[in-house]
Parts: structure tokens; sequence; C-alpha cells
């Protein structure tokens, strides 16, 4: 069993996600007051866009009180379940970006080989496949916490077997949890720990609690590297 990065703010009910689709396009009612209005402004097929607006009625009940002909023309507003509904996306959406910030690994190394831009680094928790696109020497790398995998030691494949050029054994060394995506600390023998996003599903699944063992792998061309001057 691995994490797989999927890391789109959205809230669910009964098989149906509302996402920041979902969301500009009951916000874009709420401005326009139609929906024909709405989906023409943000460039949408009518039809799609009433078909998905029952979708999530379905799923959360009913989200837009639509007025029929009279003087006024007709027209639609948000109920106050969307608006409720609208709040919770957002409460999600903000404990998503607040454990989702500066989420990356640093790691110091030294080039020892080289295959045009992509070099092999020397760091404390072993050689690492990089993007190196210049220096021989000292560099300093940089890896994104969403393009870490995690997986199970029983389950993690083998080299042959993954496009995933760079694997370490570690243990978690903390986690930090959101509404829906949590920031894993991994030590694999480096000075700092790497950082891996996974989704609260995924962390569930895996178990991921301090102390757990688990095998970090990451793509080459995920890892940049810098070279670093000599004092």
């Amino acid at each position: 069993m691995d994490t797989s990065p999927e890391f789109d703010a959205y809230v669910g009910s009964d098989g149906v996600a509302l996402d920041a689709r979902d969301v500009a396009l009951l916000r874009a009612i709420d401005d326009e007051g139609s929906l024909s209005s709405a989906a023409a402004s943000l460039g949408r097929s009518y039809a799609h866009a009433q078909r998905r607006v029952v979708e999530l009625e379905d799923a959360f009940g009913s989200l837009v009180d639509r007025q029929r002909g009279g003087s006024g023309g007709g027209g639609s507003e948000l109920t106050d379940t969307a608006t409720e509904l609208l709040a919770t996306f957002e409460r999600v959406q903000t404990s998503f970006e607040g454990v989702t910030e500066v989420a990356e690994t640093v790691l110091s190394g030294t080039v020892v080989d080289r295959d045009g831009e992509l070099a092999t680094v020397e760091t404390a928790a072993g050689r690492v496949r990089a993007l190196v696109p210049e220096g021989d020497a000292d560099v300093q790398l940089t890896l994104r916490a969403d393009a870490v995998t995690l997986t199970d030691p029983a389950d993690a494949p083998t080299a042959d077997h993954t496009s995933a050029r760079n694997r370490f054994s570690g243990t978690v060394e903390g986690v930090e949890t959101g509404e829906r995506v949590a920031r894993v600390a991994v030590d694999v023998g480096a000075d700092d720990p790497v950082l891996a996003l996974v989704t609260e599903d995924s962390r569930a699944r895996l178990d991921l609690e301090p102390g757990r063992e688990v095998v970090v792998s990451f793509k080459a061309t995920a890892t940049r590297g810098v070279p670093v001057e000599s004092p």
C-alpha cells in the first residue's frame, strides 16, 4: 500500500466531491443572479452546469433557489445550505494551505557522477539522483513534498519496477494533520527529515504515525539542485 499525491481541496458527501470548480460555479450564480449567466461568465456549457448543480444537490441538498418568470424575469440565488457549504469549503482550503505551506525538503551533498543535467549527489542519507544543470562540487537539493511517495516496506516495488530512482528506508518522525491533507516528516538519516504530503485517507490506510517504518521514493526529475558557493 502506498500514498498517492492528490491534494485538491474538496468537500465530500454521498460519493460526490464539491471542488474548486464547483465553488466557482456557485459563486458565479450568486454574483450573476442566474445559472445561465453564471455559466456564460465562466465560459461553460449551460447544460453541463445545470447537470452539475443537480448532481451536487442530490448529494448536499438544495443549493440554488430558482425563481421563474414574473415582472423581474426570474433568476436564481443560493440557499442557506449552499452558503454553509461554501464556508465549509473555505475552512478546508485554509487547512490545506496551512499544512502544505513551505512543504519541501532541502538536502546538501556533493556531486560524484554526472550524466548531462542528471547528477548523482552524495548526501547524508545516501546517493540521490537529481537535476543539477551545472556544478560538480557541493550542491543543495530541493525536493517538493508533493513529489514524495511513502510506501509500506512490504509493498515497496523493486527498483526495476518503478520510475522513482531515489528510494530510502526511513521512520516517521512526525505528522502534522489538516482536515484533508497531512504533512509527514520521515527520518532517512539526513540532517533534516524528508517531508511528504499525503491525503488524510492515505495517512490512515498506511497508519502513518511516529515510529512507523516506510519507504520514501521520488523521481530524479522531481529533485532540483543548485551549486553552493564556497565561502
